[in-house]
């Protein structure tokens, strides 16, 4: 009895000392939470008590033994099954619900310089590479971001995510929410562009303009590649999938109220400082501490400004003055000449009209030059005070800029501010002797200048100036248009008809230099006269007709029909008969048709003549024909230059044909005598 009741003490000693000792973090983690258990261990030395008085050990050691699992223990499994379900069962009600290819939010717990790591709640935490943060440098743990799962386990059983897919899913529809509501957005600046700057906002590729990333001028966009800014999105084409930003939005808004209470304590005549911000053609942009003012070019400086840059340059801290400035338009015109006093103030008060001064040609226009004769002190020299010539030219055929010149001061207004300076006062004035060095008469070479429809200008020199009447250009030719008879830049020699010395104009002529052929003419081309002519050109009217000696007629069309009925033409060389002789005029009217019209008629009044007396008188009327041998040139010209001595010469050849026709005369009657005899008999 006492070796059974050993016996049977003996195991469950064992087995408590083993638990105690071998696993004592098995009652603290296991035991503890299985109440049920304890309370049978325990139990098990009252049985174990009772067992001297009945001497059975079956009851407490088959129970121990049946729910202790030595397999499982040897294994490291300390756990019941129902322990491990109802553990299980806690924990996964600790867990998230989390499926692939969505966006969660998660905390970040932890960052690195390549990695973030984040708990979105589930068994294991993700890594999201430190490079899709860029654009967030304020990350810190603690944040709430949105993370993508690619993937609840790779191959090594780690949870995927990604942050930039997460802003790249949502990303549409924060840009239009942030449009619609003009929340300020915070985006990285990858890069520059032409044009601006790329700028990633929600993961999305955004432009920048480079005029709205400040409200200054920008002069170097690399400054603020890799920065994080803050933006707002102005305009979004869902088209093509164009989002626009704009950061100048965001300082305009503060400077906006910054302007009204500036331009509000603003008076016209205040001295202000400010910053060159911006220089242009036409002038300088001052920023006077969150608003902008002009300075116009011409309020720079007293003196001549080509361009701003001569004055200022960009940055620089100036004192300007409020010119004036206009509260709802919030424009202010600026002045810095106005600082210092002005030029004229400072002229020479001996200086007056007629005096010689000197200068420096600023300014070119076609109507004249701007001469500096002292800093802001400038003064005009018209075109026509640059030369006594009449000839309307331009001022850049006389100076250009940078010359310096010598003037005469012309008229002197201190109080307009207004000077006018000559330059051809330096000179004589060639109209004061102009009786005495062009006397009415006296021969001169012109250059001719230019043609009207009356006559042509030319000039003598430099300053007189004298016209040709078209009536004076030819004695024997009509002129149509004076290009008919020289040209633009040709000499041409001139007689003085006439002195206009109070209009400066004088009055020549070229005819003049030669005798008046028409007195020769007038004995020449008497009418009933016959010459041989040429035909230059037909008109509706007639046909213009070149004599000899350069002289041309005209004839009508009935007198230009032929004797076979047919009408004469161009180039063809005719006889012609004189019908009418103007001196006064200067015109000769001239037919063919007349010329066999009278030998018919003479040849009809001798019927009955005898045919000896016929032929005599046919002869008689061809030899009255008056031929020349010179020949006809189409010249209007001619080659008249034995003119003067052509009427002698004609008074002789009449006299000797008189003297031949009177002979012929009566030796025809002599012949005509017997014939006469032998016919009465």
């Amino acid at each position: 009895m006492e070796e059974n009741e050993k016996l049977a003490e003996q195991p469950v000693e064992t087995a408590a000392e083993a638990v105690n000792e071998v696993a004592p973090e098995v009652q603290e983690a296991v035991v503890a939470p299985a109440p049920e258990v304890q309370e049978e261990v325990a139990a098990a030395p009252e049985v174990i008590e009772e067992a001297p008085s009945e001497v059975k050990p079956q009851p407490a050691a088959p129970v121990v033994e049946a729910e202790f699992d030595w397999d499982a223990y040897e294994k490291g499994d300390t756990l019941t099954a129902d322990s491990k379900k109802e553990l299980e069962k806690i924990y996964d009600e600790t867990l998230n619900a989390i499926k692939d290819k969505e966006v969660v939010e998660g905390t970040v717990i932890s960052i690195n310089k390549r990695e973030v790591v984040v708990n979105v709640g589930y068994k294991s935490d993700g890594i999201v590479p430190m490079s899709e943060f860029r654009y967030n440098p304020e990350l810190k743990v603690g944040d709430k971001v949105e993370v993508y799962i690619e993937s609840q386990e790779d191959k090594k059983g780690q949870l995927l995510l990604s942050h930039k897919q997460a802003r790249a899913t949502r990303s549409w529809d924060r840009v239009n929410a942030a449009l619609e509501s003009q929340e300020v957005v915070k985006g990285f600046v990858k890069c520059r562009t032409k044009g601006g700057m790329i700028v990633d906002v929600f993961g999305i590729e955004a432009f920048l303009p480079g005029s709205q990333i400040d409200v200054k001028p920008i002069r170097d966009y690399d400054v603020f590649v890799n920065k994080t800014m803050e933006f707002k999105v102005v305009k979004i084409n869902h088209e093509f999938k164009n989002v626009v930003v704009s950061h100048k939005a965001l300082i305009e808004e503060e400077l906006e109220q910054q302007k009204k209470e500036i331009i509000g304590k603003l008076q016209k005549g205040q001295v202000l400082e400010g910053t060159v911000k911006n220089i242009t053609s036409y002038g300088v942009f001052i920023d006077l501490g969150g608003v902008d003012g002009l300075i116009h070019i011409t309020d720079l400086s007293w003196g001549r400004v080509s361009h701003p840059e001569e004055i200022v340059t960009l940055d620089q801290k100036i004192n300007v003055v409020i010119l004036d400035f206009d509260d709802e338009k919030k424009r202010i015109a600026l002045g810095l000449k106005q600082l210092s006093p002005h030029p004229w103030d400072a002229l020479d008060a001996n200086l007056k009209v007629g005096d010689k001064v000197k200068g420096k040609v600023v300014v070119m226009a076609d109507y004249g030059a701007f001469v500096e004769i002292a800093p802001g002190v400038e003064g005009l020299i018209h075109v026509s005070e640059m030369s006594w010539s009449q000839h309307l030219r331009s001022a850049q055929d006389f100076l250009k800029v940078g010359d310096e010149v010598e003037t005469v001061i012309l008229t002197l207004d201190r109080e307009e501010r207004k000077m006018s300076l000559g330059i051809k006062q330096l000179k004589s004035d060639p109209w004061e002797n102009i009786e005495e060095r062009y006397k009415v008469g006296s021969k001169h070479t012109a250059k001719v200048r230019n043609f009207t429809n009356f006559g042509v200008f030319v000039e003598i020199e430099e300053g007189v100036d004298g016209l040709i009447h078209i009536s004076d250009l030819s004695w024997t030719k009509k002129v149509k248009h004076p290009s008919e008879f020289t040209q633009i830049g040709a000499e041409i020699d001139v007689v003085v008809l006439e002195i206009d010395k109070d209009n400066r104009r004088l009055s020549l002529g070229h005819k003049q230099l030669e005798e008046n052929p028409w007195d020769v003419f007038e004995s020449t081309f008497g009418v009933d006269t016959v010459h041989e002519g040429l035909v230059v050109e037909i008109l509706d009217k007639g046909a213009v007709i070149a004599l000899p000696y350069g002289v041309e007629g005209f004839a009508t069309p009935k007198h230009l029909i032929k004797e076979d009925g047919s009408q004469a033409k161009v180039d063809e060389k005719l006889l012609f008969k004189v019908i009418e002789f103007n001196k006064e005029a200067k015109r000769i009217i001239l037919s063919h048709s007349r010329v066999y019209e009278d030998v018919k008629r003479a040849e009809k009044a001798d019927g009955d003549t005898a045919p000896t007396v016929k032929k005599a008188s046919k002869k008689a009327k061809k030899e009255e024909v008056i031929t020349t041998t010179t020949t006809i040139e189409k010249t209007t010209l001619g080659d008249i230059q034995s003119l003067a001595d052509l009427k002698d010469q004609l008074e002789n050849e009449a006299a000797e044909k008189s003297a031949k026709k009177e002979s012929k005369k009566a030796k025809s009657k002599e012949e005509a005598k017997p014939a006469t005899e032998e016919a009465d008999a």
